[in-house]
């Protein structure tokens, strides 16, 4: 089960299309992962991300995409039910997409899968950052070229 929650001005999508959207993201990407689970997304602003960012992460400044696992990092457990809770941006994912020329639809599907993946274990800042870059943003092109969201 996805569970979404919509905090924000959602920019000119609907409120529909934004959990349609999120739902067709977040399952696609755990079928690609060949996982079940249940996750947690919301939409946020930047004020919010923010905040959470700085009580989570110590940084005290508004990101795209924040994922919250449900495992510690040291024991995976891929039987967990729950794997854990995403809070994505509207605002950066607004600016992200004019910045990169494509649709707010695109990007948020961006983020979602990047913000799942994470859940999922996966991690580009961690360990041989440049490997693990590479396998997470190749499957991410993957799962967003199958579902027809391309650059």
């Amino acid at each position: 089960m996805i569970d979404i929650s919509i905090n924000a001005e959602l920019n000119g999508i609907s409120e529909d299309e934004a959990i349609r959207l999120l739902n067709e993201i977040c399952t696609a990407t755990l079928v690609f992962e060949q996982r079940s689970g249940n996750v947690g997304v919301s939409i946020v602003d930047d004020a919010v991300i923010q905040r959470i960012n700085a009580e989570f992460r110590e940084k005290n400044q508004a990101t795209d995409v924040l994922s919250f696992p449900s495992y510690d990092g040291s024991s995976y457990d891929v039987t967990d039910a729950y794997l854990g809770d995403i809070a994505i941006s509207i605002d950066r994912a607004v600016a992200q997409a004019k910045e990169y020329g494509h649709s707010l639809q695109r990007e948020l599907a961006f983020l979602a899968v990047h913000g799942m993946l994470h859940l999922l274990g996966y991690d580009h800042e961690a360990g041989d950052a440049q490997k693990g870059e590479s396998i997470m943003f190749s499957k991410q092109e993957e799962i967003l070229t199958n579902l027809g969201y391309k650059r």
